[in-house]
């Protein structure tokens, strides 16, 4: 219904975040709830850099523009849609902070989740404010 716009691809973009941010409380709520398990592993999620990666590709290089006379040719710029990127959850196999193998600090788990909730916070703000431009706009 919005699409096209910006602000379609704003509030497609905080319904993403939104998305991520429960996904992101589901895998650290499994992190603290395991701290005690020996060899276990935490986990994460890996979202945002790859949205702003597929986010910046959007946006025009000021570079030469290659020209492409064959369809074997490859080309030099090659943009992401942003809508393709999909978190990805990550095993932490590179720390370890206890003698039993399992790698979950407590107070770091804690903090990334109050994090995450402020964020999620956050994001539910802005959405009710876009919507609130909206309704003011159409008043």
């Amino acid at each position: 219904m919005f699409y096209g716009n910006s602000f379609g691809k704003t509030l497609d973009l905080l319904h993403r975040n939104m998305d991520v941010a429960v996904l992101r409380r589901s895998v650290i709520s499994n992190n603290i709830a395991n701290a005690d398990t020996p060899n276990f592993k935490r986990s994460e999620i890996n979202f945002e850099a790859e949205l702003k990666r597929a986010l910046d590709s959007e946006k025009p290089t000021g570079r030469l523009k290659a020209a492409l006379t064959d369809p074997k040719h490859i080309p030099f710029h090659r943009s992401t849609d942003y809508r393709t990127v999909k978190p990805k959850k990550i095993l932490d196999y590179l720390t370890q902070s206890d003698n039993n193998g399992n790698n979950v600090d407590l107070e770091e788990e804690m903090m990334a989740q109050l994090q995450n909730q402020l964020r999620y916070e956050i994001m539910t703000r802005s959405v009710a404010n876009q919507f609130s431009q909206v309704n003011t706009v159409l008043r």
